[in-house]
């Protein structure tokens, strides 16, 4: 999870970058934090994906069998 210091300080380089630019320094920092910040985001929408049920119109569940699967390793 990233902490709000982090996400506070991405935005902050992002918006100095399209000011006056970055030094390497900052510009490695920047490149550190967006990793996490996507690393974060991608095991958060796994997470939720795990959890989704698909129902056609009919009331069928259309969940595709690799997501299931991945549910049901979770429960146990």
């Amino acid at each position: 999870m990233i902490s709000k210091e982090q996400l506070a300080r991405i935005n902050e380089l992002s918006k100095k970058s399209k000011e006056t630019g970055l030094s390497d320094a900052e510009k490695t920092e920047q490149k550190l934090l967006r990793e996490e910040y996507l690393k974060a985001f991608r095991s958060s929408m796994k997470n939720t994906l795990k959890t989704v049920k698909i129902v056609d119109p009919e009331g069928n569940d259309v969940t595709p069998e690799k997501l299931k699967r991945e549910r049901d390793q979770n429960l146990h």
